[in-house]
């Protein structure tokens, strides 16, 4: 059974930090692109970024771009994301998602085949 769980979300003022991480078990780890979305109240579900297994190829939202990091430590098969320089549009529940991988990096929530439940992220102005 694939279980993907989130940590790492609170409240924090803004131009503050977090990291969030995402644990995954039950799959190989090594054959998924994960991903980072995060849905707002009343707003649909939105691409936030993603990485390949080997860490080399990410993919970042126009709006997280120079602000937020996401890397994979394989090892333990965990995902993360750094959040930099956060901003109250920032949030949103923030939800990891695991993509098997089929030679493209497809962004959207449709491609995934795993999710995890989710983890409140709150920026305060």
């Amino acid at each position: 059974q694939v279980q993907l769980v989130e940590s790492g979300g609170g409240l924090v003022q803004a131009g503050g930090s977090l990291r969030l991480s995402c644990a995954a078990s039950g799959l190989t780890f090594s054959n998924y692109i994960m991903g980072w979305f995060r849905q707002a109240p009343g707003k649909e579900r939105e691409f936030v970024a993603a990485i390949r297994w080997s860490g080399a190829s990410t993919r970042y939202a126009d709006s997280v771009k120079g602000r937020f990091t996401i890397s994979r430590d394989n090892a333990k098969n965990t995902v993360y994301l750094q959040m930099n320089n956060l901003k109250p549009e920032d949030t949103a529940v923030y939800y990891c998602g695991a993509d098997f991988d089929r030679g493209q990096m497809v962004l959207t929530t449709t491609r995934y085949d795993h999710w995890g439940q989710g983890t409140q992220v709150t920026v305060s102005s």
